[in-house]
């Protein structure tokens, strides 16, 4: 209709035509009365005809034109009120040069909704995949691992809680028994191959960093802060031996601990470098050499050092379980030390280990382990001992079997047992010893909810013969963690713990606060966790 109404004129010219064929049917119809009618009344007829169908022309024109006039201001309208992202943001700079009050914020948030919807949805799914393929792959390239605990609780006494823990034993049991808030930091990036694909070479750093608090106030000067990792492996690089691993610089290295009592078995963290993970088919091997240096001690070569080397097999199968084998040679080499003239000795030792490790037995697993050291090695670590002239008959001993058991989904439990031996080589001097068995059964009650318990017994020696007695200690411990598994971390405990002691360990347990008691309780709250 607004087609038509837009061409005025032509229908005006059709309306004529219809007029003037209305008149000539009109005066055939009429031709029987012009006998009866005059010239002069014909005359006056037909100008009357004229004048109304002239009339009626005039009307329809008329109509014709406004609505022309209400067609235009309705395009003009549309017109006016289509407004583009560009319009709305020129008009906003407009506004932001003038008064500030100008631009309301109901403006500004059309203008951002306007940018938002008028933006091609195809440019916003492309950017959107470019940075979600970017995330994907930073996160393959970047690793976040760690360890922590932290918490707080009372003694009996009302001040800060102690730790209960034997003289000369070389751990404590740790449930409701650990009065420091810990954590340990790993940040891993892999260089090349981060998904380790077989058909190329990978590369990797580690960083750990060390925290330790004694938690009195979250800026304590006493909270200790340690560069314990930064090294560097790679793999995949031998086409005979794809697994490989050469590293080198500061790491854990292959330590092996019972986790209730935190005791480190085989504890050869330090520096150095070597390769790991060698199949020789029948077992794996590794090899690595460490040095570790004596803060204190200086000679005319330097800083007082270790030299260990430390070789392994292990995967070697074995009835109910596989079996590893360990060896290490330390040397340390004297002369006069620079500040009080002082002639050290030169020193070697040796040790060796054996492991039997039973995997996927009862939900958990068992291990067994024996190691025997002589020497600079008697101590079982890459760190130098004090070079005494007695060194080279040091010798140590240590048996240790643990294990860790899940029958069921209600029910976990890892007890343990550690015997150890220790000589200085001094010949006044008698073996110092340790004895330790504990465990700690955990009941589940549903997917969050447990209650652990954690009794502990430590008996030791004093090769002095300064001490000799017992620690016993007890936890009870309502827990709410991430699942029902033994390892199920992260867990939050609150705890109730008692230790008593011998007579014969009166003022070594329980530190100042216990000196002159041989009993005391412990009360706090822990969170533990690691991934």
């Amino acid at each position: 209709m607004i087609a038509a109404l837009r061409g005025g004129r032509p229908m005006v010219a059709r309306i004529g035509v219809a007029s003037t064929l209305l008149l000539l049917c009109s005066l055939f119809f009429c031709v029987p009365s012009l006998d009866a009618q005059s010239a002069q009344d014909l005359h006056n007829e037909l100008e009357q005809m004229k004048q109304q169908y002239a009339q009626k022309v005039a009307e329809l024109e008329s109509r014709i034109a406004t609505l022309e006039k209400q067609n235009a201001s309705i395009a003009a309208a549309t017109q006016q009120n289509t407004v583009t992202v560009t319009d709305l943001q020129t008009e906003a700079l407009r506004h932001a040069e003038g008064p500030a009050d100008k631009l309301t914020r109901d403006e500004r948030t059309q203008i951002e909704q306007q940018d938002a919807v008028n933006a091609p949805r195809y440019d916003l799914v492309r950017d959107a995949e470019m940075e979600i393929a970017k995330l994907k792959q930073q996160a393959k390239l970047f690793e976040f691992h760690g360890y922590l605990r932290s918490g707080a609780g009372i003694n009996s006494e009302g001040g800060q809680m102690v730790a209960f823990q034997a003289p000369g034993a070389g751990a404590k049991y740790r449930l409701g028994n650990e009065a420091d808030t810990y954590a340990e930091l790993t940040l891993v990036n892999n260089w090349i191959n981060s998904q380790h694909e077989t058909d190329k070479a990978w590369l990797k750093t580690t960083v750990t960093v060390q925290a330790d608090t004694t938690q009195s106030t979250n800026y304590a000067s006493t909270d200790k802060f340690r560069f314990r990792e930064a090294f560097v492996q790679m793999g995949n690089l031998l086409e005979s031996h794809p697994e490989a691993k050469f590293w080198a610089g500061e790491r854990y290295y292959r330590r092996v601990n019972i986790d209730i009592n935190d005791f480190y078995i085989l504890d050869t963290a330090g520096y150095g470098g070597g390769v790991e993970d060698l199949n020789l088919n029948f077992a794996k091997t590794s090899l690595a050499y460490f040095i570790g240096a004596h803060e204190d001690i200086n000679t005319g070569s330097g800083r007082y050092v270790k030299n260990m080397l430390d070789a392994r097999l292990y995967d070697i199968k074995a009835p109910l379980g596989k079996v590893g084998l360990w060896y290490d040679y330390s040397f340390s080499k004297g002369g006069t030390t620079t500040d009080t003239n002082t002639d050290i000795a030169s020193v070697g030792g040796w040790a060796l280990g054996f492991t039997h490790t039973r995997t996927e037995w009862l939900g958990g697993y068992h291990r067994f382990t024996f190691q025997y050291g002589e020497g600079a090695a008697a101590n079982f670590n890459s760190g130098t001992a004090d070079p005494t002239p007695f060194l080279p008959d040091a010798k140590t001993y240590r048996v240790t079997e643990s294990v860790v058991l899940q029958p069921s989904k209600v029910f976990a439990i890892q007890p343990l047992v550690i015997y150890q031996e220790q000589s200085t080589g001094h010949p006044d001097e008698g073996n110092a010893t340790w004895l330790s068995f504990g465990a700690r059964p955990v009941i589940f009650f549903n997917q969050h909810v447990s209650l652990a318990f954690e009794p502990g017994f430590d008996r030791t020696k004093s090769p002095t013969g300064a001490y000799e007695g017992w620690v016993r200690k007890f936890t009870i411990a309502p827990q709410i963690g991430a699942g029902r598994e033994f390892f199920s971390r992260p867990v939050l405990r609150a705890f109730v713990t008692y230790a008593n002691w011998s007579d014969g360990l009166k003022g070594y347990v329980g530190g100042p606060v216990y000196k002159d008691k041989t009993s005391g309780w412990n009360f706090g709250v822990q969170a533990e966790t690691w991934w």
